[in-house]
C-alpha cells in the first residue's frame, strides 16, 4: 500500500472548500482534515455535507459543513465568515465547486449562460474577494482554483462549462499578481476525467473507457485523491515559491 506526504505547515491551518460533499471536494475535505487542518466546507447537499462533517469530526478532525448556493453571493460570503469566525481567517481557500451540465450551444438562453457562469466561475472571484482580507493581514495564505482539461481537449456538449474553465486561469494569473505581494500565492490545479461517482454514473460508459485508454500517457484512472494530493502540496508551504501556474492532473493527457 502505497504511502503519501504529510505536510505540517497544514497542522491547524484553517482552509475553506467549496462543493465539499462529493466527488473531488469530499476527497478534499478528507486529506486536508486528515493532515490536521481546520476544515470548513460548503454544499448545496445538506444530507451529504452533514455525514461527511459528523465523519470525520468523530475521527477527531477538525470540519464544520454550512449548506449554502454557492451562486448567493452574500450567503456563500457569509458562511467564509462563520468559518473564520470558529477556525480563525482562512489561509487556504480552494475553489472547487463547478457543474458540468450538458447543453446544445444553439439552445442556450443569456439566463442559461448566466446560470452556468454562477456555478463555475463567479463564486471563485467572491470567494477570492472574502478570504483575502484575512490572508492580507496574516502575510501569507494559498488560492487554489479548480480548473480543467476539458477546454484543452475540446470536449463536445460543455461549452459554457469550458469558456467558464478556461477562465480560471485568466483569474489565477490576475489575482496572483493582485495578490503576490501581500505573500498570497494563487494557483490553478486542472483535473482531467476523475472517476467521481457522478462521472461514473452518468458519463463513464465503454467508448469513454476506450477515449481514456487511447488519450492518457499512464495507464489506469485518475481519481479524487490524486487531484486531492496535489492540491495538499499546493496549500503547504512546500509550495511557497509557486505561483501564477497551473498544475494539470489527468495521467498525461492535455497539452497544458
Amino acid at each position: 500500500m502505497s504511502e503519501f506526504a504529510r505536510f505540517p505547515s497544514l497542522q491547524n491551518l484553517p482552509v475553506v472548500i467549496s462543493g465539499g460533499a462529493s466527488g473531488i471536494g469530499a476527497s478534499l475535505v478528507r486529506n486536508f482534515a486528515a493532515q490536521g487542518a481546520r476544515v470548513g466546507f460548503v454544499d448545496i447537499a445538506a444530507e451529504a455535507g452533514d455525514q461527511l462533517a459528523a465523519e470525520l469530526n468523530g475521527l477527531g478532525q477538525s470540519v464544520r459543513f454550512t449548506r449554502c448556493d454557492i451562486t448567493d453571493t452574500p450567503a456563500y460570503q457569509a458562511a467564509i465568515a462563520g468559518f473564520a469566525a470558529a477556525h480563525g481567517d482562512a489561509m487556504v481557500l480552494v475553489n472547487n465547486a463547478a457543474h458540468d451540465q450538458r447543453h446544445d450551444w444553439a439552445e442556450v438562453t443569456p439566463d442559461y449562460w448566466d446560470d452556468r457562469m454562477a456555478v463555475n466561475l463567479k463564486h471563485a472571484f467572491f470567494a477570492i474577494q472574502a478570504v483575502a482580507p484575512g490572508m492580507v493581514r496574516a502575510g501569507r495564505g494559498s488560492i487554489i482554483n479548480t480548473g480543467s482539461i476539458s477546454w484543452m481537449i475540446m470536449s463536445p456538449k460543455i461549452p459554457i462549462y469550458e469558456t467558464a474553465k478556461a477562465a480560471i486561469h485568466g483569474l489565477t494569473r490576475s489575482m496572483a499578481r493582485e495578490l503576490g505581494k501581500s505573500g498570497i500565492r494563487v494557483n490553478s490545479l486542472v483535473p482531467g476525467w476523475v472517476m467521481t461517482e457522478r462521472q461514473l454514473t452518468h458519463w463513464l460508459d465503454p467508448e469513454g473507457e476506450k477515449l481514456i485508454d487511447a488519450s492518457q500517457a499512464l495507464r489506469g484512472r485518475v481519481y479524487p485523491d490524486d487531484v486531492a494530493r496535489m492540491a495538499l502540496f499546493l496549500a503547504a508551504d512546500d509550495s511557497a515559491m509557486i505561483s501564477a501556474q497551473q498544475f494539470v492532473v489527468d495521467g498525461g493527457w492535455a497539452n497544458a
